[in-house]
């Protein structure tokens, strides 16, 4: 997967933020607060921290994962909790901001009423909240990023569902192999998420036997987006492969269209934002995405009726997108495994029962929990995006 200051809409730089030596040695200060275990205060609300998105441009990513997560919560609530206990989550914005996020986790760890952390956004702000929960009973649980780095082995309070970027990326280049592409192209972001993809990818094609036949990154400035794209479509490839997010997508999509009009273009889930769509307008049109949960229009898939449902009987003003349904799915394992932790709730007792979930089906999406470092679910689908920046099968 995958706001700002400086005006960038990159969800994977850190450039415009804070520098990597920077952000590390301020999470190493904060994780003074929070070096041993601790207890969380027990009362009839469990009380979880999300510093996400709610301002700037990936506001439109923030506020849906946040909105379909408050829904599911909201309608267990409504029923009277779970064991007697309301959920309540309780959203702070950081504006994609790494050093307003890891303020954010600070005040979340020295709150005693706090029990997790739930949902946070982003590759940067993972990378930065890791060191301040290493060696502490908090969980951390389903955040936002699809980066290896968020998925220590180590570390058994972290706890991710989502299909990780390398999983997303050998789903695109196993379709190339299936659909009898062979010579492709990778335009990469000059990062560490658009490096661990041109990873995946280079891995992916030895694999299915495909070649690279050329690659590029880009600047997360996207500087350099049409020099990168002049480069990949004088190589004459098949196909092209996207490891880029917020606005190197849009301009070196646009940049490639002026030279190859109707070259088939595909990319992972994070590209997919509202705005990054809106930006590209008619160019989006035809290219392949990705994605980690199930086509929210897809009624047919018991989990996304039942999501369908709730956001029609709850109207938020917001169209009901991949990332409000992957919230709500989230919000629904948080909630099975709150209630395989029983009613003597503790830290560790709600760790030890996600763990213990294997092979649930939540109605057409199947979570497996197998070991630290792991992510839980492995779904990938292929969709498209069509007219109106809307996606289809």
């Amino acid at each position: 997967m995958s706001g700002s200051s400086g005006g960038s809409s990159d969800p994977t730089s850190t450039n415009f933020l804070m520098t990597r030596r920077n952000w590390l040695a301020q999470a190493a200060a904060l994780a003074a607060s929070a070096a041993a275990p601790s207890a969380f205060a027990q009362d009839d609300v469990i009380r979880l921290g999300q510093t996400v998105a709610l301002t700037g441009p990936l506001a439109d990513i923030g506020a849906a994962m946040h909105q379909g997560s408050k829904l599911y919560f909201d309608a267990v609530n409504a029923r009277g909790g779970v064991n007697g206990r309301r959920i309540e989550l309780v959203a702070r914005d950081d504006g994609y901001d790494v050093k307003r996020a890891l303020a954010n986790i600070d005040g979340f760890i020295k709150d005693p009423g706090l029990f997790g952390l739930f949902g946070c956004m982003g590759t940067p702000i993972i990378e930065g909240t890791l060191p301040l929960i290493r060696n502490t009973d908090i969980p951390c649980f389903s955040p936002l990023t699809g980066a290896s780095s968020a998925r220590p082995a180590d570390m058994r309070n972290v706890l991710n569902l989502r299909a990780s970027y390398p999983e997303e990326t050998e789903r695109l280049v196993e379709h190339l192999a299936t659909i009898g592409i062979q010579r492709v192209g990778v335009a990469y972001q000059n990062n560490s998420f658009g490096k661990e993809v041109m990873s995946a990818a280079e891995a992916a094609m030895k694999k299915h036997r495909l070649q690279a036949v050329v690659s590029a990154p880009v600047q997360s400035d996207a500087s350099d987006a049409a020099a990168a794209a002049k480069r990949i479509a004088a190589a004459g490839p098949e196909a092209v492969l996207l490891g880029l997010a917020g606005k190197p997508t849009v301009a070196f999509i646009k940049a490639f269209r002026a030279e190859k009009r109707g070259l088939p273009l595909y990319a992972l889930s994070v590209m997919g934002s509202a705005a990054t769509l809106s930006a590209l307008g008619d160019d989006g049109i035809g290219i392949a995405v990705s994605q980690v949960v199930p086509m929210p229009t897809n009624a047919v898939v018991p989990v996304v009726r039942d999501f369908q449902q709730a956001w029609k009987a709850a109207p938020s003003g917001m169209e009901p997108s991949h990332l409000a349904l992957e919230g709500f799915i989230n919000a629904r394992v948080f909630v099975e495994a709150l209630q395989r932790a029983g009613r003597n709730l503790t830290r560790k007792s709600f760790v030890d029962a996600v763990w213990s979930i294997h092979r649930l089906d939540i109605g057409g999406f199947e979570l497996h929990f197998q070991q630290p470092g792991r992510n839980a679910s492995r779904f990938v689908e292929l969709t498209m995006i069509g007219r109106g920046g809307k996606f289809i099968r």
